[in-house]
């Protein structure tokens, strides 16, 4: 595989949260390993923002994707960072344009899809790594160190619950983006790829046999309104007081998100290029974030159980809740000889192996920047980029394009058994499966 010089030349496609406020930003701290060259993006503040900030020339602009990668080559590697539905199609284009990939979650919202860019990548000899960024938080990796040295014997069971959080979930999954499956695509696959691939890859990669799932949209619904709900939280709502989801307390005062207390990043920048009061308050009297929550046209889940089988006998069961006061997550592993517990969002995880002391770890302390998914974001982009100047191929943590579908097909099979009554599905069965 050829190896790249530094600093290697990025295109991202798509400079939304992801691209723009994530991904873009990393070069900055890093730019004797990586240079913004092109970019693609529809909306022309947020592209002219970009252009000026990273000083890339007027026409290395592009509205789309499409556009972008119907011209020769512009750079190696190309971040894939638009929204769900439209990564195969910018994924396979700049396949064949030879670009290698550093692919946003999920890979494809459909089976036929996530099967079409391996065999891309596969024909072209392009690298593809997909961004399942918790493979790469400290969190995470230290759990994976004690699993693999034995600190709790042989692994029985995972259970992990993923705290969407009450905000959170009102602004992504009720108002935002990824509302609706026909616009985006099911809450587990858009959400919880990430989950199911870290419980994959801290039972060492092996493959799923079955799994089971239930899951309902049990209150962001028009029956569940207070009486007294306004279609908007800004026009005259009698309810916003007693109301949590009500959108000026969760992007104006909420002391967690709010604007008027510096909160001007996430969620707020997804609202207006600069967070201000008044910036945001139109935002929210005018655009999708100020809709009442039991009145959008959302319609994925905001619970949801999985139960999973793997080969070896180990039993791992993912919660996904909207229903927390707070985001991030849980884990328990059991052991044969002791067990792990970990809260991702207090940074905290004790180990306890039966009859021994036990052993607290604060993963603040070890010396890493917990910014963006405890750390994961910026490392991932480093590691990956490194393998790239290397010419390695991925390994470890870093996992193929093949063992990141995996996370895929569980979620398929997970969401086909929710939507059969819990019913419990064979994975190879969707693995196998050739959608036409």
């Amino acid at each position: 595989m050829e190896r790249l010089e530094y600093p290697i030349r990025v295109a991202i496609c798509g400079m939304g949260n992801r691209g723009k406020d994530t991904y873009a930003p990393i070069s900055e701290s890093i730019p004797e390993q990586m240079q913004i060259v092109a970019i693609a993006e529809p909306d022309e503040g947020k592209r002219a923002y970009c252009r000026e900030r990273y000083r890339i020339p007027e026409e290395m602009c592009f509205e789309t994707g499409e556009e972008m990668f119907a011209r020769e080559k512009l750079a190696d590697v190309a971040f894939i960072c638009t929204q769900d539905q439209q990564h195969v199609v910018h994924a396979v284009a700049a396949l064949r344009q030879g670009y290698h990939l550093l692919l946003e979650k999920p890979i494809a919202t459909r089976i036929e899809d996530v099967q079409l860019i391996e065999r891309t990548a596969k024909e072209m000899n392009r690298r593809v790594v997909v961004c399942h960024v918790l493979r790469y938080a400290p969190f995470f990796e230290t759990i994976r160190a004690a699993i693999e040295r034995g600190d709790v014997g042989d692994v029985v069971c995972i259970q992990t619950l993923e705290n969407v959080g009450y905000w959170h979930q009102a602004h992504s999954f009720v108002r935002g983006n990824w509302r609706n499956e026909a616009e985006s695509t099911f809450m587990l696959l858009a959400k919880c790829c990430h989950d199911i691939d870290y419980l994959v890859w801290l039972c060492g990669g092996q493959a799923c046999k079955r799994v089971s799932s239930f899951g309902s949209l049990r209150h962001f619904r028009k029956e569940c309104a207070p009486e007294g709900a306004a279609p908007r939280c800004t026009a005259g709502c009698k309810a916003k007081e007693n109301c949590p989801y009500d959108a000026e307390k969760i992007y104006l005062t909420s002391e967690q998100t709010g604007v008027l207390h510096g909160h001007t990043g996430w969620p707020c920048e997804v609202l207006a290029l600069e967070p201000t009061e008044q910036s945001i308050r139109e935002a929210i009297e005018h655009g999708p974030y100020g809709r009442c929550v039991y009145a959008c046209d959302n319609d994925v889940v905001d619970n949801q159980i999985v139960n999973m089988e793997m080969e070896d006998g180990t039993h791992c069961q993912l919660m996904m809740t909207a229903f927390t006061a707070h985001g991030g997550r849980t884990i328990r592993v059991l052991g044969t000889h002791g067990a792990i517990e970990g809260d991702m969002d207090a940074n905290t995880l004790s180990i306890q192996p039966f009859g021994k002391p036990r052993v607290e770890i604060d993963v603040s302390k070890i010396g890493v920047d917990l910014a963006g998914h405890g750390g994961g974001d910026a490392r991932m982009v480093a590691e990956y980029l490194r393998l790239l100047h290397e010419g390695a191929e991925p390994g470890g943590r870093m996992s193929t394009l093949a063992a990141s579908a995996e996370s895929h097909y569980i979620a398929f099979a997970a969401e086909r058994s929710r939507r059969n009554g819990g019913m419990a599905v064979e994975v190879e069965s969707v693995r196998a499966q050739r959608q036409g």
